[in-house]
């Protein structure tokens, strides 16, 4: 049997502090999970927890950045798929609330993030990671003469807002088109962006 390094003991630690804490996140929200709860889950002591994250708060930014990152990952690697930045910049939009309307990352990611970090902490997250892609993606194809010259930062927080609160309002509708209106309406709201 290999032998396990204490590094690699504690990575692993950390790792099923995670996998579990975002687990019982995603499914019961932030505020009705207690560290006892968190570690009998992982099976590892508050000491351990407390060696890897300094609060439950510390240990939700750490699930919150990982979920932020998978989809900001997604997101590029759909847009990355596609030849013509127009069409990467669609089906990376698309991607995006197909992504957040995963009901676990929609909790982590957009309800109870914002709640538990800040509004202010949960953006700068945000913009490193999926906001970040849509900021690139948006200067490129106003550099390509594409969209109309105009400021970026502006443009990438009301298209961002608007996939977010797109994300939040698919996964309470329940209507079974509502996700193929919203792509639809989203096409709109960018091809209204593109010079003429």
């Amino acid at each position: 049997m290999p032998h396990t390094t204490r590094a690699q003991q504690r990575e692993q630690t950390r790792a099923t502090l995670l996998r579990e804490s975002r687990r019982l996140f995603a499914t019961v929200g932030y505020g009705a999970v207690g560290l006892a709860e968190i570690v009998q889950s992982a099976g590892v002591t508050k000491g351990a927890l407390y060696h890897h994250f300094a609060s439950k708060a510390e240990l939700f930014r750490a699930v919150l950045e990982e979920v932020q990152e998978e989809v900001g990952q997604r997101v590029a690697e759909v847009a990355d798929a596609e030849d013509d930045p127009w069409t990467a910049l669609v089906a990376g939009c698309q991607e995006f609330i197909q992504a957040a309307t995963d009901p676990d990352r929609q909790r982590i990611m957009l309800i109870d993030g914002p709640a538990v970090l800040g509004w202010n902490e949960w953006r700068a997250l945000d913009e490193r990671s999926s906001a970040r892609h849509l900021a690139e993606a948006l200067t490129d194809l106003i550099e390509r003469g594409v969209l109309t010259r105009q400021p970026v930062a502006p443009l990438t927080h009301l298209l961002s807002g608007a996939m977010n609160e797109a994300a939040l309002w698919l996964a309470s509708s329940g209507r079974p088109g509502d996700l193929e209106d919203t792509g639809r309406a989203l096409r709109g709201i960018l091809e209204a962006l593109r010079t003429r």
